[in-house]
């Protein structure tokens, strides 16, 4: 199978976030593009759909600057060097939840926006150790407030378009579907 290959990169935007560039490539056919542009992004990242003893979904409720919402969304973000990937996500989880994590597990990656972007999500799944006692997160400046959720709340919510987040609604519909258990 032959992919499409680049012949030539401009940097537009580099930063240890995001990269933006103008390829010029060649399709398979012998096509010609001559600014494809490409939305990079350096780091791997996660996104975590984690379950309480009563099987609650946990969701933080999140200010987004470029979209200009308060919008639900499960936890995530992206690994930092020297990290694993388990390991970044256990520190997702404790900074945007303020909870600790007693099972997580790798189970589907998946890229956000192929069709422009190379930005690559693990969805992992797991349990808190406890949520007797409501922890405090320490991302104050993202997270408003943290929030258990039903499955039929969580449905309901994607029927209201209450839930838009992309990177979120994917590991949801894995998880109601009945694809993967939570341990």
């Amino acid at each position: 199978m032959e992919l499409p290959k680049r012949l030539d990169r401009t940097v537009i935007y580099e930063s240890e976030w995001i990269n933006l560039y103008t390829d010029r490539v060649e399709l398979p056919s012998g096509k010609i593009i001559e600014k494809y542009h490409i939305l990079d992004y350096p780091k791997l990242a996660n996104v975590i759909l984690l379950l309480n003893d009563s099987d609650e979904i946990c969701f933080v409720k999140v200010r987004r600057y470029a979209t200009g919402i308060l919008g639900w969304e499960l936890p995530a973000g992206s690994i930092d060097e020297g990290e694993t990937e388990e390991e970044s996500a256990h520190r997702e989880v404790m900074e945007e939840t303020g909870y600790e994590t007693e099972y997580l597990e790798k189970v589907h990656v998946f890229h956000a926006a192929n069709g422009m972007s190379n930005h690559t999500m693990n969805v992992f799944f797991g349990r808190v150790k406890s949520n007797k006692e409501k922890p405090q997160h320490s991302d104050t400046d993202e997270v408003e407030s943290v929030h258990w959720k039903t499955k039929a709340e969580v449905v309901a919510m994607i029927k209201k378009n209450e839930i838009i987040d992309g990177i979120s609604l994917l590991p949801i519909t894995l998880y109601l579907s009945g694809l993967y258990e939570i341990k």
